[in-house]
């Protein structure tokens, strides 16, 4: 059970869980600093080690707003997004507490793309 267990660990400590979900609007409907063209929501979650000091699966801000909130704007026609929300799990304090051995961490953004 033990191996099992372990074999389940690497297994998913290679594999990074992203989601992106976007949806087009009208830019008469949004307010926005330009012709709004979609809203796009981008999530990440990341494993770390030994009080979120060891990155395993990596899940932070530049990850999720860089790579995955604009990339998909872009992809979308935009040429900037105006940035609503976003937030990460913390690591440093006492909130390095919670990574123990084994720590999931979440990253998340929402965005408007804009022309």
């Amino acid at each position: 059970m033990k191996k099992f267990v372990l074999s389940a660990v690497a297994a998913s400590s290679l594999v990074a869980c992203t989601s992106v979900e976007s949806a087009v609007v009208s830019g008469t409907e949004i307010a926005s600093n330009g012709e709004a063209v979609a809203v796009v929501q981008a999530n990440a979650l990341g494993l770390t080690a030994i009080f979120h000091i060891v990155d395993i699966v990596q899940s932070d801000l530049d990850t999720v707003i860089n790579k995955l909130l604009i990339a998909e704007a872009k992809a979308m026609g935009a040429s900037k997004v105006e940035l609503l929300t976003a937030g990460t799990t913390p690591r440093h304090g006492i909130y390095a507490l919670t990574g123990t051995i084994i720590g999931v961490t979440s990253s998340g953004a929402v965005g408007v793309a804009v022309k």
